[in-house]
Parts: structure tokens; C-alpha cells; sequence
């Protein structure tokens, strides 16, 4: 199963256009988890503390991780995420702290070494930029780091199309190129 996390907030998003590219040449079944309509948690300290005691008990099963069991049992996942102020929407991070959890997404070593505990072998993630500076070490940067460091998810590969708001860009040849690529 693919898991395709949609961080888009806008109706005709140029992100989610990509993304809905690629769901069909993937040509697999999905299930499209749209941040925008979730409600997570605030992470503080009644959060951390009710989430340690589960943890501690061993329930695994409780609806506070059941993003985190998707996440770790999905086969591929796909991330589509517009680069907003060097980085993504606040949902996708409000997202990653709800995966990231000791116990299924990944675990400790006893050295301290995180190992990770999901089945995916590959994670697309899929964004657009209005400009042409694009620092991949932010928002593409981050996700990356956390998919091979603590999830076992060794293929990361990154998608995207840029200079869409620079004044006179080929807007619609810019995403068709992103495409082709995507379908080749």
C-alpha cells in the first residue's frame, strides 16, 4: 500500500498536481492522508507524558499512535509538500511528531543508535517553489534525514518544479516537464 501524505493547503495546489502524477504512474492502491483535515494533537506536556505512559505499558494499539502504525506499515510513501519560507507547511511537521515514536517507527539500539522499524523501501517527496532557490538541506533536507536515520528508509528521492512565481516563468511547461519526468 502507498501512503500519499497530501501537506497541501490549496485547492488547485501545483504540489498536489505533481503528486497526483506520480500516484498514477505508481499505479498501486493508496490511501491519501490529507494534513489539512487532521487533528493532531498538541504536542506539550500532558501529550508527552500521556504518550510515555503508553509507551511504558506497551500500548501500541492506542489511537494516539495510529498515525505512526500507518506510517510504519506503509510499502512506499509519498510526501507532497509546497517549499514555503525555506521549508514546508507547519502541518507536515505537526505530522512528523505524531510518527515519530519509539516503539514503531523506529527504536533505540543500546548504544543509542536509532533503527528503523518501516517497511518502506523508498519515500517520494514531491514539492514546488515559486522562486528558483531551493536549499535542499531545509524542508527536502529534513524529511530525508529522518526517513534514512531513523525510519530505514534508504531511498529518498525528490521531486520538484521551481521558478513557478518568477514574473514571466513558463508556468505550465515548467509542471509538463516535471511530469514527464515523473512518468519516465
Amino acid at each position: 500500500m502507498v501512503l500519499y501524505i497530501d501537506a497541501c493547503v490549496r485547492k488547485n495546489s501545483r504540489t498536489r498536481r505533481l503528486a497526483d502524477c506520480l500516484l498514477n504512474t505508481l499505479n498501486a492502491p493508496y490511501t491519501r492522508l490529507r494534513l489539512a483535515e487532521c487533528v493532531f494533537q498538541t504536542v506539550d506536556e500532558a501529550f508527552l507524558e500521556k504518550r510515555d505512559r503508553l509507551l511504558r505499558e506497551g500500548d501500541f494499539d492506542n489511537p494516539v499512535f495510529a498515525y505512526a502504525r500507518q506510517f510504519a506499515q506503509a510499502d512506499k510513501i509519498i510526501i507532497a509538500a509546497p517549499f514555503w519560507n525555506l521549508s514546508f507547511p507547519a502541518v507536515l511537521k505537526s505530522y512528523l511528531e505524531q510518527i515519530n515514536v519509539v516503539g514503531i517507527t523506529f527504536r533505540y539500539t543500546p548504544e543509542g543508535i536509532p533503527e528503523g522499524l518501516c517497511r518502506a523501501e523508498r519515500l517520494y517527496y514531491v514539492t514546488t517553489a515559486g522562486g528558483d532557490f531551493f536549499p535542499e538541506q531545509y524542508g527536502f533536507g529534513y524529511v530525508k534525514a529522518l526517513a534514512q536515520n531513523f525510519y530505514h528508509i534508504k531511498d529518498v528521492k525528490l521531486i520538484k518544479a521551481t521558478g513557478l512565481d518568477i514574473e514571466g516563468a513558463p508556468v505550465e511547461k515548467i509542471l509538463r516537464d516535471c511530469e514527464e519526468k515523473i512518468r519516465r
